[in-house]
């Protein structure tokens, strides 16, 4: 998997888009310390204990660099940034059933607002699974070269 750079400058308003998830009872926050052990449970059993390592991360910093949608009193998605190195966005998910409604869209732009606000000019989305869905959404690019990237020596627990 490679890495995608998008400019933080010219990202696309998400503000129309979120208005029509809040009225299907959708809103977007950063959550806050009290919701760690929901938010760090949620995205460990619908994704990955990798990624639940990053929200934890996400959580130690002052503003929380991690982003939820929530409905009712359920997490239906997330997105952090500047969680694995600094100027990174992801990782990032939304459950099955709400896919394909926007409410990634809205996560991943919020969190590349909040980049931009850190005072980064350009972001990376690093070990991308689906690169034309960032490229379409926020115009990212592939680096070229970026194969090898951070996570390639990562730990895993089904390799010696």
């Amino acid at each position: 998997m490679r890495d995608m750079l998008v400019s933080l400058l010219n990202l696309p308003n998400g503000t129309e888009g979120e208005l029509k998830l809040n009225q299907k009872g959708i809103i977007f926050k950063r959550p806050i310390a009290p919701e760690l052990h929901f938010v760090e449970e949620w995205v460990g059993a619908n994704f990955s204990a990798y990624w639940a390592s990053e929200v934890r991360v996400a959580f130690a910093a002052k503003p929380v660099t991690c982003w939820i949608a929530q409905k009712a009193n359920k997490i239906i998605g997330f997105a952090c940034y500047d969680t694995t190195t600094r100027g990174f966005f992801g990782p990032t998910g939304t459950i099955e059933e709400e896919r394909g409604k926007g409410v990634g869209k809205i996560l991943t732009i919020k969190a590349l607002e909040s980049l931009r606000e850190l005072g980064f000019a350009y972001g990376i989305i690093g070990g991308v699974g689906p690169a034309s869905y960032y490229e379409k959404i926020v115009g990212a690019k592939i680096i070229e070269g970026s194969e090898n990237n951070i996570y390639q020596y990562l730990i895993r627990k089904d390799k010696n």
